[in-house]
């Protein structure tokens, strides 16, 4: 789950639920983004005692993407937080995600497997639009850009920020950044003791 759409990150594919969800609720035309071999990937710079992040769509059946990836984890907070997640294998300091679905279209973004099923994120939310999850929780639009200010590479980009509150294997509260040309750019972590780890999230395709 280091992983937009972790695997976005394989942050958000530190999956952070065991259910799944047999049918889809976003809507509209396949995205890009989804499609087989795209890659998914993170900074090249260690944040937070996580590295080399890497995913890739290895199949899509019916508009549902399935990504599998790995990430290099040495924080002892990760550590913990995935080793109670289903699909996930660590050996040593390597993490390995599978099995972790999402569905991506021009619309918006829905997880399906790994995070907890639900929206992620429609593009024409508005500010207070929250997305019901099979847990019983919900994620909330909090901010929406009215012009170009969230630093994305080597561009400035209009985003949504989605928040929910998980509160479960020590992490009190998760942050989400979507684009509607670039997808999930970015995903935070915030830990119960109050530390963050924030991560931008890359693809290698875009709507």
């Amino acid at each position: 789950m280091k992983a937009k759409i972790i695997l976005l990150t394989v942050a958000a594919v530190f999956v952070f639920t065991t259910c799944s969800k047999d049918d889809a609720d976003i809507k509209g035309d396949q995205s890009p983004m989804g499609e087989v071999g795209v890659k998914v990937s993170s900074s090249s710079q260690e944040i937070e005692g996580v590295s080399n992040v890497s995913g890739e769509v290895i199949s899509l059946d019916n508009g549902v993407s399935t990504y599998t990836g790995s990430a290099k984890v040495t924080s002892p907070l990760f550590k913990n937080a995935l080793s109670n997640a289903p699909g996930m294998t660590i050996n040593g300091d390597v993490v390995t995600a599978t099995d972790i679905k999402f569905k991506s279209t021009l619309e918006g973004i829905e997880a399906v497997k790994g995070l907890d099923p639900g929206i992620l994120v429609k593009y024409d939310s508005e500010v207070g639009d929250t997305y019901s999850l099979a847990s019983g929780g919900t994620r909330k639009v909090v901010s929406k850009s009215s012009e170009d200010d969230y630093n994305y590479g080597f561009w400035l980009i209009k985003v949504l920020e989605i928040e929910e509150n998980p509160n479960k294997w020590g992490i009190s509260k998760i942050r989400y950044w979507a684009n509607h040309k670039f997808g999930l750019v970015g995903i935070e972590f915030t830990f119960d003791d109050q530390s963050t780890a924030k991560f931008p999230v890359y693809n290698s395709a875009e709507n």
